[in-house]
């Protein structure tokens, strides 16, 4: 059975790109394109979709409906995969998408949809169960955590801060070890240094290590103590 999709955007050529992007991928097929919040929802309802691609922001108030379509599904359809996109690369909007958790949830930046694998294989991990922060959310979190003398972040090795970066995109310890090419063991001891320098270490599964490793991220310096 292939995935299938509702897309949400206000902009009508870029819902008709992506469904070109999205209808490329094997096994994936869109039934709805909507253009707000109220027929988002009402697709939603009649079409049963497995994941929603929705932009963040639409009519009626243009601003956060896609972050508002997300918690509504957490609490009716907790089954539903949910990818947000964004022009904005700022961490607050990722952490409010993944307040009740990162299953099934994505966060991608507009600019970088282009390219079709992304975003194709974003709607194959939601669908399965997983999460996809983009890389440059991350990134800008990482950059701004690091900066800060008074961080715990300080204290870690520049491999440490690569895998941190992995985690909180929400890859497994087998796909970070291919990425960074290295053994899954040295992958798992890298983590156990990492929480426990950032007193992460109760995070025990993908889905909590991801929302802990980015909630610590997104935390302005002077609240840690």
């Amino acid at each position: 059975m292939p995935i299938r999709i509702v897309l949400a955007d206000d902009s009508l050529l870029v819902r008709e790109g992506l469904e070109q992007v999205i209808a490329a991928g094997a096994g994936i097929e869109v039934v709805a394109s909507c253009a707000d919040l109220p027929s988002l929802l009402q697709a939603i309802e009649a079409e049963r979709p497995d994941v929603v691609v929705t932009d963040i922001r639409m009519p009626p108030s243009k601003s956060d409906e896609g972050i508002q379509v997300a918690a509504l599904l957490r609490e009716s359809r907790p089954d539903v995969g949910v990818i947000v996109l964004s022009q904005y690369s700022e961490p607050s909007y990722a952490l409010a998408l993944l307040e009740g958790g990162s299953d099934r949830r994505g966060y991608l930046l507009k600019e970088r949809v282009h390219d079709r694998s992304q975003l194709v294989n974003a709607v194959h991990e939601v669908a399965a169960g997983g999460s996809v922060i983009d890389p440059r959310v991350v990134e800008v979190l990482v950059a701004s955590k690091a900066r800060a003398a008074s961080s715990p972040l300080a204290g870690l090795s520049p491999r440490e801060r690569e895998v941190l970066a992995e985690i909180a995109q929400g890859k497994s310890n087998s796909a970070i070890a291919e990425s960074l090419v290295l053994t899954k063991r040295a992958v798992e001891k890298h983590i156990n240094s990492i929480f426990l320098k950032l007193n992460l270490s109760e995070a025990e599964d993908v889905s909590k290590r991801v929302k802990a490793a980015l909630a610590f991220l997104a935390e302005e310096p002077e609240r840690i103590p």
